[in-house]
């Protein structure tokens, strides 16, 4: 069955009109006569039935349908763009397009990928930030690093490392104390994770404390986020250690509470099971969990 589709050239010229809301404007732009843009833009409206365009001697202004069409058509004309740029600079390399949750990937993965490309020059990770699980057959992702319980559909799952995060705040909130007792904490500012909603309170409860408040205050996605707030003397935030190691060494953040989160849930690197046989998703497999045995080694 044929598709009810448009000519790419109609929906192209559409899109310029409507960014400008001129023809003539459109014209210059795609190096095309405005009697040429005229006649692909009266060719659309045919096709939908639809008019995209009021027309009056001043010129031409989008009618509500052509707003929102306009608004449509251009998102997905730059989608088509980035995956036409994205095979255009593969030119048949061995590409992984990895989604990764965030602050893991900046302050962990990033600092080491050097070592993989040095050691596989023929593959190139292509990294895009996912917060949360998706369906890979919805998505063109090889891979995912998430924390979680490896439950996920479809996937063959490999454990990294865990998490454990600790309570940490700009030295400013310590004040002359060295640290804080968990009363003292539970006094401060609690910065919330939303992905970990129950972080705190798991803390809490660890130090045999119901603290009533333990789930209030402003919430971030992301640790970078929590990070900063914290810095900026915001509050208290719990925040895995090796996702801060430079704030620590400088001192612009400090450990306020040497007990640890601890927790059954961890980063893994997840590989649909459609790809698992992918030879450069074995040699980054191979790669990423040495390296993550190696971190957790030097650092327990």
């Amino acid at each position: 069955m044929s598709r009810k589709i448009p000519s790419t050239a109609a929906l192209v010229c559409f899109e310029a009109a409507a960014r400008h809301e001129s023809f003539t404007k459109a014209a210059q732009e795609l190096s095309l006569t405005q009697s040429a843009v005229c006649r692909q833009i009266a060719s659309l409206e045919e096709f939908l039935n639809v008019e995209l365009f009021r027309r009056s001697r001043r010129g031409v202004k989008l009618t509500e349908p052509g707003l929102s069409y306009s608004r449509r058509v251009a998102t997905q004309l730059d989608a088509v763009e980035r995956d036409t740029l994205s095979v255009m600079g593969q030119q048949g390399a061995n590409v992984i397009e990895l989604a990764v949750v965030p602050t893991f990937g900046t302050q962990w993965l990033l600092p080491r990928l050097k070592d993989f490309q040095t050691r596989h020059p023929e593959v190139t990770v292509n990294l895009t930030n996912r917060t949360r699980p998706f369906l890979f057959a919805d998505t063109t992702f090889d891979a995912a690093i998430y924390f979680g319980d490896a439950d996920w559909s479809g996937t063959q799952s490999h454990r990294l490392m865990g998490e454990n995060p600790l309570p940490v705040c700009s030295p400013a909130l310590l004040g002359t104390k060295a640290s804080l007792s968990a009363d003292d904490i539970a006094q401060l500012p609690l910065l919330q994770q939303s992905t970990r909603p129950y972080a705190w309170r798991q803390w809490f409860n660890a130090q045999n404390l119901n603290i009533h408040r333990d789930m209030t205050g402003p919430r971030y996605e992301l640790f970078s986020m929590l990070a900063q707030a914290a810095m900026h003397e915001m509050g208290i935030a719990l925040i895995p250690p090796f996702l801060i190691q430079r704030e620590l060494e400088e001192g612009r953040l400090i450990i306020a509470n040497p007990h640890a989160l601890s927790s059954i849930k961890a980063y893994y690197l997840m590989i649909p099971e459609r790809k698992v046989e992918s030879a450069s998703l074995h040699a980054f497999r191979d790669w990423l969990v040495n390296e993550a045995a190696r971190y957790t080694l030097e650092h327990e």
